[in-house]
């Protein structure tokens, strides 16, 4: 199997003079994180009061008093901003996950507010690695799995969607390892994140070679069952499960042949009924020709029938108006031969 592998790093925190921001104004009992061997910054107020202190569990670590900082236990690690009211932890260790209390003094010492936020140290994911392997059915096993984070947690797609059960045999979208059924193809992605950092890496897979027989044997046992295409040996004739890429190709096929002929057809349909429109129009504009043999009786005297070479026919149009009937009279009479 051919595998594309790439690493697609996106990380939010790393170990080293990274900075989390945490808001607590006004959410007693607050959960913060912060990165290991970082810095966290801890939104506590709008406007400064006249007294607070700041407990580390008991111990108090910075007291506010007239507008300035009375008491800090350690310069260095702990400092606090009065023009945005926030309190900041710097260099990060494990022992820093505690705690915190925030007690807020009038001028008279009197306790007017008090609450409290938990902080957690975290590791930031460093790397993910991901491993594939081929199962004796064709089914394809992938594991993840990651370094340096506290509480991974993961999660998998298929081509930017979340991976679904009918892709799997066995674990689900947010375990570190799964079981891939024999059809599935694409790039498949692992995500590993935690409060604090957040690491993908995915490959590009194919399936293991197997294919789907469905034929009967020499024998007329019926055959249904993956089988490594190298080495099929069981049937001749053999159908293979399409994907759902080849069912997507097929469909759009059968649905543009199926445009292509109902424009052909309506296009057909459109020219016979021109032309047969135009037929009937030309047909209204033409006259039946009439030929007549007339010989004319005067009195005492009949007039002899012409010579057919002295015969002149003439080829009368007529409108569509009604035609206007003479009476003939006394005088004249006139036989009219039609043919």
């Amino acid at each position: 199997m051919e595998a594309v592998v790439g690493l697609v790093v996106m990380l939010l925190a790393v170990s080293h003079g990274v900075e989390t921001k945490c808001d607590v104004r006004q959410k007693d009992g607050a959960q913060c994180y912060g990165a290991l061997g970082g810095t966290v910054v801890l939104q506590l107020m709008d406007r400064v009061p006249e007294r607070f202190t700041i407990y580390k569990n008991t111990i108090k670590i910075l007291t506010w008093k007239k507008n300035e900082i009375s008491q800090n236990i350690n310069e260095v690690k702990y400092s606090f901003t009065s023009n945005d009211g926030t309190f900041r932890i710097n260099n990060l260790i494990r022992s820093d996950t505690d705690e915190y209390t925030l007690k807020i003094h009038n001028s008279n010492g009197v306790l007017l507010e008090e609450q409290t936020l938990q902080l957690s140290i975290q590791a930031p994911v460093s790397s993910v690695r991901l491993v594939s392997e081929c199962l004796s059915q064709g089914e394809m096993r992938m594991s993840c799995s990651s370094e340096g984070g506290d509480s991974p947690q993961y999660s998998w797609t298929l081509d930017g969607r979340t991976l679904t059960e009918d892709k799997l045999l066995s674990g689900n979208h947010e375990t570190d390892s799964i079981t891939l059924r024999q059809d599935v193809s694409g790039d498949l992605t692992c995500s590993v994140k935690n409060h604090i950092s957040h690491l993908q890496k995915y490959q590009s897979i194919s399936t293991c070679g197997f294919i789907f027989i469905n034929c009967t044997d020499s024998n007329g046992t019926r055959i249904s069952q993956w089988v490594f295409a190298a080495n099929n040996t069981l049937c001749d004739e053999l159908t293979t499960t399409p994907t759902a890429a080849d069912t997507t190709v097929v469909m759009a096929g059968l649905l543009a042949a199926l445009v292509v002929l109902l424009v052909v057809g309506g296009a057909v349909i459109y020219a016979l009924k021109k032309k047969k429109a135009n037929q009937l129009e030309e047909g209204g504009d033409e006259q039946e020709l009439t030929y007549a043999d007339v010989r004319i009786k005067q009195r005492g005297r009949v007039q002899q029938r012409a010579n057919p070479e002295e015969v002149e026919y003439g080829q009368i149009k007529f409108s569509e108006r009604p035609r206007r009937t003479v009476e003939p009279t006394d005088d004249d009479c006139v036989y009219a031969k039609v043919r």
